[in-house]
């Protein structure tokens, strides 16, 4: 399947819409992997938009009984390890099959 044509939707930023044409023109995907590929560029902008948060706002705000982190921590933090799923998902970060996850360390 090729995959040269693809336009990535507008509601992503312009970096990200690069990116997943340009992860859409590089990779034979199927249809399935396009939409694990556009809900990555989804998680990255919204950890971007966070992250432009926490640095206009700062990482802690006045709670009720006091500081507490504010909410878009989470938000940043959700939306990495959703990128990073994704991204595994689609088999963009390996190159043989046999190498889909990390060795672990320690020898446990």
């Amino acid at each position: 399947m090729t995959n040269s044509k693809y336009k990535a939707p507008k509601h992503l930023r312009v970096g990200t819409r690069r990116w997943v044409e340009q992860v859409a023109h590089d990779f034979d995907l199927e249809s399935h992997h396009l939409k694990l590929l556009l809900m990555a560029g989804q998680a990255w902008d919204r950890a971007e938009a966070a992250r432009e948060a926490i640095t206009e706002h700062g990482m802690v705000a006045d709670g009720r009984f006091g500081p507490k982190p504010r909410p878009e921590i989470g938000i940043e933090h959700n939306s990495m390890i959703a990128f990073a799923r994704m991204v595994r998902e689609i088999g963009l970060d390996v190159n043989d099959p046999d190498d889909s996850r990390p060795p672990r360390v320690g020898g446990y």
